[in-house]
């Protein structure tokens, strides 16, 4: 039977049937839900949310009488309270679950509040973008109703004073749905391993006895996994063991570095799909076979706002300023760059997510992410982004015949000036001086700041070449192998210092 065929709970079936309407009117039913259910918890008492609800205009009265929030600051304020067990705090109840994230912008993990709520929105997001495989044009069909082989975080969590946290993989396949669980791979038995290593020797032993027809995770890990099943079995690809494996459901990062190297991997064609799915929520996904980004998510639990990703709004270590320009969904223009506020049914009030996105669609509502606030370089004023960074990469790999997986970037003093350097993972046999004249030159293309600086103050780039090997073991030392983890493409503060260390001695 396929999975799309399966009889869902009415209510669900009711919320996926909404009626289509304008993303501003979708936004705004959203934001009054949202206040109406939290007005008498501690924060809505504060911020006067029977006010805002009252309000003609009650978008704007949200943007007047509330804050912005980047973590450290909601959590000082109000989430250490909901740690602490204390409940009605910024959303009604207790917080029983809280995603630990991946920590690529700062060196600790944060504790991201997670409701029922909140999953139960993001389940329903999750099929709506299942139901639109139906539009997708000469995909295989009986894929769908194979076997989702999901590589996330552990689903054994940690246990705190009340709470349990850990991945918000983990916290999602510790909570499938019934109707999902003969569809999901590896199983739960396997899915509570805490060691990343033990899990992926234990996906390979079962790999035969599965077929496949999702695979669901971060690329990098992804790969790896194949990888290994096809070196274990003595394969040419990773088709010749799942035959019916015909889609990547991908999110996290930029897939385009990858996917030369995954590519090698497979025996035929198969679909990608892109999702944006943050520990804080499902914010967008793929709903098109071939769209352009990711269409947002604008009628379910998720308040967006826009802030303008500039000088005005931003300082030069990627914070946000008091008090800054914020636009809802229908004042945004294509083709800039916004730092995304999101609202919740988990208590995330205005909240920074550090992630920046560029709308590529707006009469879709469709966007792409081009980096993060912190994750970008800009030491004299050559504005480089995640964006730039990885189409560099692509070009670069794709002219060289080469697979580039990972790379990170960090500004270096050059005299009384300055200079980048790069650190590459391929496999493949490579000049690394080619590699750089390569990078340097793509980036000028893309960059017009870039090139300008590179004609004055950004003297010099530098290019070391390293296996992908020497990248995976670094996250094993840093504690954040498999799961939802990355590698972050800008290294800056302790991440740069460890990874200096590392390079030197093998530790950190």
């Amino acid at each position: 039977m396929a999975l799309i065929e399966i009889q869902l709970p009415k209510s669900l079936a009711r919320a996926l049937r909404l009626p289509q309407k304008s993303p501003r009117r979708q936004q705004l039913k959203v934001l009054r839900k949202l206040l109406k259910k939290a007005r008498f918890t501690e924060f809505g008492q504060q911020y006067r949310f029977d006010e805002i609800l009252l309000s003609k205009h009650p978008g704007k009265k949200f943007q007047e009488m509330v804050p912005t929030f980047d973590y450290n600051k909601i959590y000082d304020a109000w989430w250490h309270k909901t740690l602490e067990g204390k409940a009605d705090i910024c959303w009604p109840g207790k917080i029983k679950y809280y995603a630990l994230s991946s920590g690529t912008s700062e060196a600790g993990s944060k504790f991201i509040p997670i409701t029922n709520d909140l999953l139960r929105g993001n389940r329903i997001v999750m099929i709506k973008q299942l139901l639109t495989l139906r539009t997708y044009h000469d995909i295989p069909v009986k894929s769908i109703g194979k076997g989702w082989l999901m590589i996330g975080g552990s689903t054994s969590l940690q246990k705190g004073s009340g709470y349990y946290a850990g991945d918000l993989s983990g916290i999602t396949a510790r909570k499938v749905p019934f109707w999902f669980q003969p569809f999901y791979k590896p199983g739960k038995k396997i899915a509570r391993t805490t060691d990343w290593t033990k899990k992926l020797e234990e996906v390979v032993r079962l790999a035969p006895q599965w077929d496949i027809g999702f695979v669901v995770g971060v690329p990098g890990w992804i790969q790896l996994c194949m990888e290994k099943v096809i070196e274990r079995y003595n394969l040419n690809n990773i088709h010749e063991i799942w035959p019916n494996m015909a889609f990547f459901v991908h999110g996290g990062v930029s897939f385009e570095p990858y996917k030369k190297g995954f590519e090698k991997l497979l025996g035929k064609p198969i679909t990608y799909i892109e999702t944006y799915l943050a520990s804080e929520g499902f914010i967008a996904y793929q709903d098109l076979q071939y769209a352009k980004g990711m269409r947002l998510v604008t009628n379910q639990h998720i308040f967006l706002e826009f802030v303008p990703f500039d000088s005005r709004n931003f300082d030069q270590d990627g914070n946000l300023v008091e008090n800054p320009e914020a636009f809802m969904i229908h004042e945004v223009e294509e083709g800039k760059d916004y730092a995304i506020l999101l609202s919740t049914s988990a208590g995330a009030w205005r909240y920074l997510i550090g992630d920046t996105v560029r709308f590529v669609d707006k009469a879709r509502s469709e966007i792409i992410i081009t980096g993060r606030t912190k994750h970008y370089l800009s030491l004299v004023g050559e504005h480089l982004s995640v964006d730039n960074m990885n189409k560099a990469v692509q070009l670069t790999s794709e002219e060289l015949n080469i697979s580039i997986p990972e790379f990170t970037v960090a500004g270096i003093p050059h005299g009384l000036f300055f200079a980048h350097q790069w650190w590459v993972a391929t496999n493949d046999k490579v000049d690394p001086e080619m590699l750089r004249k390569r990078i340097d030159a793509r980036l000028r293309e893309l960059n017009d700041d870039y090139a300008v600086e590179r004609d004055s103050a950004l003297k010099d780039v530098y290019v070391q070449v390293l296996s992908e090997e020497k990248f995976m073991e670094f996250m094993r030392l840093k504690g954040k192998i498999g799961g939802q983890h990355k590698f972050p493409r800008v290294l800056k503060g302790k991440m740069l210092q460890d990874w200096q260390k590392f390079l030197e001695t093998g530790a950190i």
